[in-house]
């Protein structure tokens, strides 16, 4: 059970912290059921309530220090997601989006930028699909490592992509 004032992954909302553990006092559940009152990072005034007992959504306590520096000197050995077509494309984001995983974040920002470089060489704009995943999976890796590192997740974002030598995008 997480305790006030950690910071969890919630699902697709990314970093939120825990600000309560409460009972709720709603005549439509049960009385003695505890609900967690989570902000999420980067949205302050949003509050999400979810019970602690929640097995639909994922929720896990953000890296440590140590696991986030030893996920930065192995982010080499992430590889691009293999995607067959454009069609399979959105899929295969939403897929690594709902496993709440670093790695799997990884692996769609090392893929849209690729795949950005191809169609910027084609002199095409990347697909309004991949900027939307894009933010997704930046917003949610560089904030979990910025608050792992206490760091500002611009630096975190900054240091990511020169380490993979995408930096002439950013």
């Amino acid at each position: 059970m997480f305790k006030k004032g950690d910071y969890i992954i919630y699902g697709n909302r990314g970093v939120c912290e825990v600000s309560d553990v409460i009972l709720m006092n709603i005549n439509t559940i049960e009385k003695d059921k505890l609900y967690y009152v989570l902000h999420p990072y980067h949205q302050k005034e949003n509050k999400i309530f979810t019970s602690v007992d929640n097995q639909k959504t994922i929720m896990r306590k953000i890296v440590t220090k140590e696991e986030a520096l030893f996920f930065i000197n192995h982010i080499s050995e992430v590889e691009e997601l293999e995607i067959m077509n454009d069609k399979l494309r959105e899929k295969s984001y939403k897929e690594c989006l709902l496993k709440c995983d670093n790695r799997e974040w990884l692996k769609i920002i090392k893929t849209i930028y690729s795949h950005q470089q191809q169609r910027v060489s084609k002199g095409k704009k990347m697909p309004v699909i991949d900027e939307m995943y894009l933010k997704m999976a930046e917003d949610n890796l560089f904030s979990e490592l910025s608050i792992a590192l206490e760091k500002p997740k611009e630096e975190i974002k900054k240091y990511i992509l020169t380490k993979l030598d995408i930096s002439i995008l950013v």
